[in-house]
């Protein structure tokens, strides 16, 4: 494990880990690979993930691409969605500004317990009025800690290293969420930040830059780094945490090689793709002997921090960052409680029962969908009924209603319940997996049961 850790609140009570991975890749209107189990770090044994955060730049956007990407899910989308499920990971949210596509995956039994925000994109390109630079933000809570994660993509060359920094605050300075309880991005608990930030390496010639690359003397290049030189004059970027850059620059690279810019430009590599983050800021003791911090609930450490030299579709490489991330919940109970002891039924309807928390506040608009396990997203349901027009009963504590078993697939597959909340625009309750007996058996126990 890698040495980098953030605390805002060290734990001395025993938590909840849950691994991230971040990928940031510049694509370069490239078609998804045949294989990413490298860059999913899916082989690696060693490694138990909860959530997937990817963010991709320069994804096709051409007129062609983006209405067909309007009425199906592009293709990027749809090949993670692809690998992922089968792995009980679902796609609970996306945002996309023509090529910038943020996505966020997690487990399923963690549905409950992310509550969807906002997603919000901001362009800067052409004075603020185009999308081919800008960022794209997910806004969530996560077990009741605030989570941004932004995915960007600054201005381009070496001269411009002023404009990208100017668009770095200009993003940080629209994300703002008046609607909810903190409404300034600097008081939410996590920001994870990535993407193509093209920063370049300045002054050294691009002779001296390879042969540092060769020979693997990356700390030599550090210095000049324009990302790193910026963080020692401002105080908000140095707010920002990143990992050592142990892997070789990520840029430019001739397409389908592993061979830097040959072209007439021969441009100088730099590390264009970061992974960066922020926890929120403690209030300092007025006094040494005054105790103001809160109880220690809540550390991010860094595993692993990589660039992925195989994939070769693209002149960058992808980078990924793989976090733990060690919490307190502030959320331990789902607000809603889906029966386990499985569905029953009656007549020709299946019932099912739940319950929910006090303080939970149901709408008109509140649905429960029936999914396969291996679920791509939550739109990815077999059959869904609204609650209150489908409620059987319901008292203080227990509620049912129902399916018509004829909606119901006849199949031997493992299937979840999720209750969704219109208001909260989130999953706040999932059963465990069960298996739906065959029509003609619930049939027979119904037929039972009244000649009982």
């Amino acid at each position: 494990m890698m040495a980098t850790v953030s605390q805002r609140r060290l734990s001395g009570v025993k938590g909840l880990k849950l691994s991230i991975h971040v990928v940031t890749w510049n694509v370069a209107s490239a078609a998804p690979p045949l294989d990413l189990s490298d860059l999913l770090q899916l082989n690696n044994q060693n490694l138990s993930l909860d959530i997937y955060v990817i963010g991709l730049q320069e994804v096709n956007s051409g007129i062609i691409s983006l209405l067909s990407d309007t009425a199906f899910d592009d293709p990027w989308s749809s090949f993670f969605m692809d690998v992922l499920s089968p792995l009980n990971f679902i796609k609970i949210s996306h945002v996309r500004m023509q090529g910038l596509l943020l996505m966020v995956f997690a487990k399923y039994q963690h549905l409950p317990f992310i509550q969807i925000l906002s997603t919000k994109s901001t362009p800067t390109g052409l004075y603020g009025y185009w999308g081919n630079k800008g960022g794209v933000n997910i806004f969530l809570k996560l077990y009741g800690y605030y989570v941004s994660i932004i995915n960007c993509h600054l201005p381009p060359h070496m001269t411009n290293n002023d404009q990208r920094l100017e668009h770095f605050d200009r993003i940080l300075e629209m994300q703002n969420f008046e609607r909810h309880n903190v409404p300034n991005i600097l008081d939410h608990d996590l920001i994870l930040w990535f993407g193509d930030m093209n920063f370049r390496i300045e002054d050294f010639g691009l002779h001296f830059v390879r042969e540092c690359i060769k020979n693997q003397c990356y700390s030599d290049l550090w210095e000049k780094d324009q990302l790193s030189i910026a963080k020692k004059d401002d105080p908000l970027l140095r707010e920002f945490q990143e990992g050592p850059l142990y892997f070789p620059p990520t840029y430019k690279f001739d397409k389908n090689s592993n061979n830097y810019d040959t072209s007439e430009k021969k441009r100088k590599p730099a590390w264009t793709d970061r992974i960066l983050w922020r926890l929120k800021r403690q209030p300092e003791a007025s006094s040494p002997l005054t105790l103001c911090l809160p109880p220690p609930n809540f550390s991010l450490s860094l595993r692993s921090y990589n660039s992925h030299m195989m994939y070769s579709i693209s002149d960058h490489k992808p980078v990924t960052g793989t976090f733990d991330l060690e919490l307190k919940p502030l959320m331990s109970v789902p607000l809603i409680t889906m029966m386990t002891a499985g569905p029953w039924a009656m007549g020709d309807d299946m019932l099912i029962s739940y319950s929910s928390t006090p303080d939970f506040v149901g709408s008109p608009w509140d649905w429960i969908g029936l999914y396969k396990v291996g679920m791509r997203h939550i739109n990815d349901y077999v059959s869904y009924v609204w609650v209150k027009d489908n409620q059987v009963s319901f008292s203080d504590n227990l509620n049912q209603i129902y399916f018509n078993i004829y909606d119901i697939p006849e199949t031997e597959d493992q299937f979840l319940l999720c209750y969704y909340s219109n208001n909260l625009h989130s999953v706040v309750g999932i059963s465990k997996p069960f298996k739906i007996p065959l029509r003609c058996c619930l049939t027979r126990d119904v037929l039972g049961e009244a000649q009982a």
